[in-house]
């Protein structure tokens, strides 16, 4: 199986050459490598020409305009010459078996469009023992259809199972190029919102998809990136949920269940903010939300008292 992996970077020198070498250690080895230096400030492009220029290497750089990580995947997107594409962000990390095990699902399902490996959380370089599969919650991988000891086929779409929970991350993903670019590539329609690769999870998520159970990618959690704010993470799925529910109408049957999705992130995040005493957010949250009834209402009322008579009040109902 002929493969592009496609680095995304911005302002990641430090952590990039590790990355890199996971990429390369890869058996079989990618058909070539192109990291899309988008726009970085520091040594980035730096290091990844020194990579470049390695004899016979096949690593090349691309270099866009700072435009998101959206932008520059699809960057590397049409930059691609492989017949698949694998994505693996700048600070993230492969086990040496992550090529290998795709190519054996493609060998068992030559007509896949994506497929996406489990992975674990990578804190100060120590891997995480339990990975995100598993916290899928009861039935979520029902009527995967087995095609391996640890690989599978959802033959139908996945849609309804994503607004529940979300274990489909860019790092994990390999796709069939032409199939990517014919669904418009990286779905840029949602900007860079946090968590903007959701959308398209929700479009690959409408087709047939692969799984392989092995947690086979480490996904790093550090000062450099956000999505360990929770709150930010359900208010960015909240629009992301509502931008392509208003473009695309093959999402028309789960409206329902998308705008209840919708409602319970925002809610969430609302009662965040108040538990963190961000009463700017709480009122900004709940004029999202629109008529709120019952805890909701309540702390919207205490986010709108003077202080200190809001900070008392909300301490009394914390309690």
């Amino acid at each position: 199986m002929s493969v592009s992996v496609i680095i995304p970077a911005y302002n990641r020198a430090t952590l990039l050459p590790f990355t890199l070498e996971a990429v390369l250690a890869q058996v079989p080895a990618p058909s070539e490598v192109i990291v899309v230096d988008d726009g970085s400030t520091d040594g980035t492009a730096a290091v990844a020409a020194g990579y470049a220029s390695r004899p016979a290497s096949s690593v090349r750089v691309v270099t866009i305009e700072n435009s998101g990580d959206l932008a520059a995947r699809n960057a590397g997107l049409r930059a691609a010459g492989a017949d698949r594409v694998a994505f693996c962000d700048s600070d993230d990390l492969w086990r040496p078996g992550f090529l290998a095990a795709m190519e054996a699902l493609w060998q068992a399902e030559p007509g896949l469009g994506a497929a996406w490996s489990d992975f674990v959380v990578v804190r100060d370089d120590i891997w995480s023992t339990r990975s995100k599969f598993a916290d899928a919650p009861p039935g979520f991988w029902d009527g995967l259809r087995a095609v391996g000891p640890e690989a599978g086929v959802f033959d139908g779409p996945i849609v309804a199972r994503l607004l529940a929970f979300q274990p489909l991350f860019p790092s994990c993903m390999v796709a069939d190029r032409r199939f990517l670019l014919s669904l418009g590539g990286w779905d840029e329609g949602v900007g860079r919102t946090l968590g903007s690769d959701f959308a398209t999870a929700l479009l690959l998520a409408e087709h047939p998809v692969g799984i392989v159970r092995t947690p086979l990618v480490g996904i790093r959690k550090h000062a450099g990136n956000f999505s360990a704010d929770v709150q930010a993470m359900n208010l960015g799925d909240a629009f992301i949920l509502d931008n392509v529910l208003s473009r695309r109408p093959s999402l028309a049957p789960l409206a329902d269940a998308i705008r209840a999705s919708i409602l319970r992130r925002r809610t969430d995040a609302l009662d965040t903010a108040f538990a963190r005493g961000d009463f700017d957010a709480v009122r900004q949250i709940a004029a999202m939300l629109g008529r709120v009834s019952g805890k909701a209402r309540i702390k919207r009322m205490v986010a709108g008292l003077p202080e200190p008579v809001r900070s008392m009040v909300a301490e009394m109902l914390s309690r």
